[in-house]
């Protein structure tokens, strides 16, 4: 049995397979790791969630923006955007099926046997792994549970851009989202940046991996979401999955017991 993590698929399900298919993945005994972002924008979003949900125990997939973003339309509280292609999940004949699959996917990944952390978009210096675990599982609650329409309603938006313990209500849960599914650079103190998304940081803001981080020196995080990096990060302890396949880049695959990396091109 071997485990793999994998970066944003975004529906690039033709991807996902051959890279599959060139590791010699066993669906029956091996593991696979999902970075978040299974959906949108690629072509083959329903086909995506069909697959990874048919692997059952065998496949750990975090929730990514992307995926938040389909479920808020599924919920009626957002309309699609240009480039969204949610249609073809909300019209699959087991779109219901598809749909509760995904919400009820964690936030972080949290691995003691492989001494990993994986998240989409990243975890904010200011947290250590016990706060990590304790925020996803808030925002777990909020959104399977039965008022999880309203957070969908409020989960939009750049504020508050800092944590702080006295938050409440979906202003708590937004920052908590923010920080899981949309942070690329952050300050020390873990005040947000979400505007900027290339590789330069504003002013007073660096990469959210580049500060001191209360977690164990041990932990690995693994995460997506920031497809500029291509895959690049430079700092021990740390793993960066998009390399922008739904932008014509690749797709690429962690081997986690020794940190090996294969990809395939999106156009094959």
């Amino acid at each position: 049995m071997t485990t793999y993590a994998v970066g944003d698929i975004q529906g690039c399900y033709d991807a996902l397979r051959r890279l599959l298919d060139k590791i010699d993945f066993d669906e029956d005994k091996d593991k696979l790791w999902v970075a978040g972002d299974l959906v949108n924008r690629g072509p083959a979003s329903a086909e995506t969630l069909r697959y990874l949900k048919g692997l059952g125990e065998n496949c750990t997939a975090v929730l990514g923006n992307h995926d938040l973003h389909l479920l808020a339309i599924a919920a009626g509280a957002r309309k699609p955007k240009r480039g969204d292609t949610a249609a073809e999940v909300l019209d699959a004949p087991d779109s219901h099926e598809l749909l509760e699959w995904l919400r009820f996917r964690p936030f972080v990944h949290h691995s003691e046997k492989h001494h990993c952390l994986m998240v989409h978009a990243g975890v904010p210096p200011i947290w250590d792994e016990d706060k990590i675990l304790r925020r996803a599982a808030e925002l777990e609650a909020a959104i399977q549970g039965p008022d999880s329409h309203d957070f969908f309603m409020h989960m939009y938006g750049n504020q508050p851009d800092h944590w702080s313990k006295d938050l409440t209500g979906n202003d708590r849960l937004r920052m908590i989202a923010n920080y899981f599914t949309r942070m690329r650079f952050c300050s020390a103190d873990g005040t947000l940046e979400l505007d900027s998304k290339g590789n330069i940081p504003p002013r007073g803001f660096a990469p959210w991996f580049l500060h001191k981080h209360k977690r164990s020196k041990d932990l690995t995080v693994l995460f997506g979401h920031w497809a500029a990096l291509e895959g690049r990060v430079f700092k021990k302890g740390y793993e960066a999955l998009d390399t922008g396949c739904v932008w014509g880049g690749q797709l690429t695959v962690m081997r986690i017991k020794d940190r090996k990396r294969f990809s395939v091109d999106a156009d094959g």
